[in-house]
This record gives structure tokens, sequence and C-alpha cells, in this order.
């Protein structure tokens, strides 16, 4: 089989590789994808501030056509890559495929902004001085990115990168590298001059931790678990560099007595179950006022009983495999634990053997939560959620927002009144009515608050906030 191989000052390298497996079927290697070492990093970085200078004075035509090229050929190819995508991750090949088209948009989207490129220029308070105010690129910049959206999370970090004239190190999860080697593939056959985008496959503990330890990195860009993130901001303080964090999530998705029950429960379903639940913005936690709380349980029970897992390939497949063996053991630890502490076990939490080997789990649902559980208050990253009761609104509202995350929330209710207070005070950076909490445009803003994100959002034109510095001009007349 042959080696993908990192890609450094324009060069592919790299003759030892790792597997990588299909949790829908342990028996296939999908691939086999280079490590990188930590002399590969820091060739990678210098090659990146080598290639600096010429990227970020190209003029904007160049980088706009290469980025709308590479979009193209996304699209052009969105059927193979979302079954990559299926066989590496465990998505639905539906939902593959839906990532892989929202990738090609966000190339298409910052190919157009390239040639939006723009400043102010304003009067000073002083006669016969002029002043101009601009965006310049921040320079090198290291991506780290999740296994979770293996294509989507990197183009939406890359693609702005090269529009505003940075130069870029790649490290993506190493469960997922094969849909990150395709872009970057795309991108160097698109036109990219040698090293304004460099790929370094390989652990975190080695090829993450070269990065956080170089000191040549302007900035990095970070997707992933609470604790690799701290690492992140604490390497970046030291060394004087800017950084952005998207982390973790404990979403509440509030159903009010008023609410239309189809569209709770499938609000619901999306948000918890879909994705197998490995969704930074997935609802694990349903706060119900009592009105509709038993109906609610009843529906979303029945829901659950005819959403199909089994290979994210098949046809029919509602919900694919967990990731890993690692995170399916997280997901029936956590399962565990909530038995433990009281919370009754409403359906699912049974491993699921099917035609392939994988690693397969039914959607789990408790009833009977408190919001002081651990279930409750901690990540789990799987298809668990649990349903906490409460008396009306008011109990509902403090209950979402006690949480040390503070990404995504929803609510399902046909009140105006409560739907306006509820994106008005709900401690989230991005709110959803009747909506699933999972899923957002690609051409504006992501990001939360509290423990959930640090920095600029991501997406859209706020990308500009992270990617440039400005810069204040004046001159005399």
């Amino acid at each position: 089989m042959t080696i993908h191989q990192n890609l450094i000052a324009g060069e592919w390298t790299g003759t030892t590789g790792a597997e990588n497996i299909n949790p829908s079927d342990t028996n296939e290697v999908v691939g086999l994808y280079a490590s990188a070492s930590v002399q590969d990093v820091a060739d990678a970085i210098a090659a990146a501030k080598a290639a600096f200078p010429a990227w970020s004075r190209s003029g904007i035509l160049e980088r706009h056509t290469i980025l709308k090229k590479a979009g193209d050929e996304i699209m052009a190819r969105k059927d193979e890559l979302g079954a990559l995508l299926a066989r590496e991750e465990g998505k639905t090949l539906p939902e593959a495929i839906g990532e892989t088209i929202r990738a090609a948009q966000i190339f298409e989207f910052f190919a157009g902004e390239a040639l939006r490129l723009a400043g102010e220029v304003v009067p000073s308070v002083r006669p016969n001085i002029g002043v101009e105010i601009t965006r310049e690129p921040l320079g090198v910049v290291g991506i780290i990115t999740p296994w979770n959206f293996p294509i989507a999370i990197p183009a939406w970090k890359i693609a702005p990168a090269l529009c505003y004239g940075n130069t870029v190190v790649f490290k993506p999860a190493d469960l997922v590298p094969g849909c990150s080697w395709a872009i970057v593939d795309i991108l160097h056959r698109a036109g990219l001059p040698k090293g304004v985008l460099n790929l370094v496959m390989g652990k975190g503990s080695v090829v993450g931790q070269a990065m956080l330890d170089s000191p040549i990195l302007s900035g990095i860009t970070f997707t992933g678990s609470v604790g690799t993130g701290k690492r992140v901001a604490l390497s970046s303080v030291e060394h004087g560099r800017k950084y952005q964090l998207e982390m973790g999530g404990k979403n509440p998705m509030v159903v009010l007595d008023d609410a239309d029950l189809t569209v709770a429960v499938e609000a619901a379903a999306n948000s918890a179950f879909f994705s197998t639940g490995q969704r930074c913005t997935a609802s694990s936690r349903l706060i119900v006022t009592e009105g509709i709380h038993d109906k609610f349980v009843a529906a979303l029970t029945e829901k659950l009983k005819g959403l199909n897992v089994d290979n994210a390939i098949k046809a029919g497949t509602h919900i694919g495999p967990v990731v890993d063996a690692k995170q399916l053991k997280t997901d029936t630890d956590y399962i565990e634990i909530g038995k433990q502490e009281g919370a009754k076990l409403a359906f699912g939490g049974e491993l699921i053997n099917r035609e392939t080997p994988g690693f397969y789990l039914q959607p789990t649902l408790f009833t009977e939560a408190s919001n002081q559980m651990r279930i409750s208050r901690e990540e789990i990253f799987g298809p668990v959620a649990s349903v906490i009761r409460v008396k009306d609104y008011e109990e509902a509202l403090s209950v979402a927002n006690d949480t040390p995350f503070g990404l995504s929330s929803g609510i399902a209710t046909t009140s105006l009144k409560h739907a306006t207070h509820f994106k008005r005070n709900t401690e989230a950076g991005m709110v959803m009515v009747n909506l699933p909490t999972a899923g957002v445009d690609f051409h504006v803003p992501f990001g939360g608050r509290k423990g959930s994100s640090f920095g600029p959002r991501e997406q859209g034109k706020y990308a500009a906030e992270f990617f440039t510095t400005v810069k204040t001009a004046y001159t005399l007349a």
C-alpha cells in the first residue's frame, strides 16, 4: 500500500506510515499515512518562514485563483471525498458528503474574500496628515485540527489563513489524516508556491508538541480538547504569539410546554445523536419543562427506536460507529457513571454487532438526571444525552446557563416572548430556535464563550480578526 507522505517545502516526504483504520470495518485499512518527526516539523516551520515574505505580498488574484480552483475540485470530487471521510471517521455517507460540500463552499467564500481585502483612509485630528488603517497577514500560522470534522475544520482554518497571506504548518488529527492529505494535495496542485502550506501528520505528543515549542510560529489556531487547549494557551503566552482555541461543549436544548412536539423531538434527536454525537455543538443536556416532559421522552424514545446504527457507507444508516476503541470506552464508562449516579437509562447504551466489525453503540438516553451529575457536567462526545426535568422557563434558562461551557444552545418553543428572551440571555456563542444546536452556515462566525472558546471567532469575515494584524500608517501631506 502506497504511503501518503507529508508535504514540506513543496516536496512529498516520509517513508514510515501509520495505518488509518475504518471504524465501520476494523479489518479495513483506509490508507497508510506518514508520521512526521520533530525535525520534520522544524523543517516545515522553516519552509513556511522562508515562503512568507513572497506569499504575504502576493497578488490578490493569485490567491483567489488558487482557493477557487481548490474549492471547485473538492466540489467535483464530493462523492469520492465524502466516501473517504465516512470510511475514516465513521460519519454516515450523506453527512460526509454534506461536510465535503461545506469545505468546498468555504474555499469558494475565501476565494471571494481575497478579492475584497480592504482598509480605511481617515483624516487625522492634525492638519495635513492622512491616516491609513490596513490589515496585514499574521505570519507563519500553526493549524491543529480534530478528528470529528476531518475536512470542514481544516478548510475553515486553512482557507482564511491563505486568503489573508499567511503561510501554514498544518497538523491534522492522527485518527483521520486522509481528508487532510487530500485537501493539501488539491491545494498543492492548484499552484501554491513551495513552503506556503506544509503538512506534518502524526501523533500530537510529537508533532503537536514540536509546534507548541517553536518560537517561530506567529499564531496557532486549535480545535480539540480542553486539556490540550490549555497547553496551547500556556505555550503561546510563553512565546508571545497569538492563539485561537475552540474546545468543548455541554450544550443545552430547552424544550418548553408550548413547543411543537414533532419539531422538538427532531431537533433534539439531530442535536444529540446524529454524527454519533461526536460534535462539539451536540446537545447532551435536554432540559424539559414538566408539562411536556413525559410526552417528549416517549416521543424521543420512539424516534430512537427507529434509528439504524450501522456501517457509515451503508444505505439507510442513520448513525455510524464511534470513531475508535478509546472513544467507545469513554462513552461506555460514562453510561456506567450515569447509572451509578442514579439517572434512569431510558433507552440504548448497548454495544451492537453488525455485519462488519466496528465500534457500534446504541444511542443512549438518560432520564431523571440532574444538572449536577457528571453526565450533565462533563463532555462525553458520544451518542449519550440526559433529560433534565424543570418546572418552567425560568428554571430551564438557569439550568442551561449552569455549565462551564458556552458554545451552542437551543430552545424549542412557539412563544416569541420566550424565544426572544432566550436568545438574549443564554450564555452561549450560538443560539438556535426550533433547530438543532449542531450545524452553522459557512459564511457566519463560529465560536462560543466561557470554557468553550478563546480568541476571535472562526469562519466568515470574522476570520480576519485572527489571521491578520492591524497596521495604522500616518502620512504628512
